[in-house]
């Protein structure tokens, strides 16, 4: 029987992925910051639950430690994370800090933590929860972005350095899920922008730049990133992640972004220079 170890197991896509794959027959390590508080994944036979704060180096080592103490690890799913929205210049120090520690530093610590083990297994699998965000970008969203492509460089790097142990790294990006995901969601207005929002949230009713997926829809994303064997290193989840990805590989990064700044009814910043 296998096990895949998840973070940020309590809610939406984290969840939804425990319960898909001890449907499958796999046992699942579940982690959340309050465990005490689940009242559903614990009556769940061969699912363990263990507190862990990403944020928290400590507790990220401990709690690997007990994982592994539990019996063989094969995927260690990373899918703890939150969204920043607004302007760079309306986000505080701690919120773009507090942006960064999770979605970002939080992955790469219980990467580094689990690769020792997988190392002297010459073999595991990670899968990371990162975003169409992290393929794409939309406005409002520079921080949140960033810290999503960050994921996407950090992973296809260690794609080359993991391979020769047996180690596979892959990213999931979902576009919209269904979750409580927006209600965490930290919100910076700023009146200067609000043309652009509500163009925005205009594209996200109609489907133009978002669509919204049941996260179990996305989990079976995850299950087919854990199963395939392929050596693939992107998966879009989500109709408009695929939709929305193709068609900036199609079209290539500088006219994709020029065509969404015309959907906004922006203007360029530049003028032809004459000579």
């Amino acid at each position: 029987m296998k096990t895949i170890f998840i973070t940020g197991a309590s809610t939406g896509l984290g969840k939804s992925t425990a319960k898909l794959f001890h449907a499958q027959g796999w046992k699942v390590i579940a982690t959340m910051r309050k465990p005490e508080q689940e009242t559903e994944l614990n009556h769940l036979e061969n699912v363990t639950l263990l507190p862990l704060d990403i944020t928290n180096i400590e507790q990220i080592r401990q709690t690997v430690q007990r994982a592994i103490s539990l019996g063989d690890i094969d995927v260690v799913f990373n899918n703890a994370g939150f969204g920043l929205i607004g302007p760079v210049e309306s986000n505080s120090e701690e919120q773009i800090r507090a942006q960064f520690e999770t979605n970002f530093f939080g992955t790469v610590w219980v990467i580094q933590e689990f690769i020792p083990y997988f190392k002297s297994k010459q073999g595991g699998l990670f899968i990371n929860t990162t975003s169409l965000c992290g393929l794409t970008s939309n406005p409002q969203s520079a921080i949140y972005n960033a810290s999503k492509w960050a994921l996407q460089g950090l992973a296809e790097s260690m794609s080359y350095d993991l391979a020769q142990f047996g180690i596979g790294i892959k990213n999931v990006a979902p576009g919209g899920i269904k979750t409580e995901f927006t209600k965490a969601m930290q919100v910076t207005e700023d009146k200067a922008y609000a043309a652009t929002m509500a163009k925005m949230m205009e594209g996200f009713q109609d489907g133009t730049l978002m669509e919204f997926t049941n996260p179990d829809v996305i989990a079976e994303v995850v299950y087919c990133a854990a199963t395939d064997g392929k050596d693939q290193l992107t998966y879009p989840a989500g109709n408009d992640a695929v939709r929305i990805y193709a068609k900036r590989l199609a079209q290539g990064p500088e006219a994709f972004r020029i065509e969404l700044r015309a959907y906004l009814n922006l203007q360029s910043p530049y003028k032809a220079v004459t000579v």
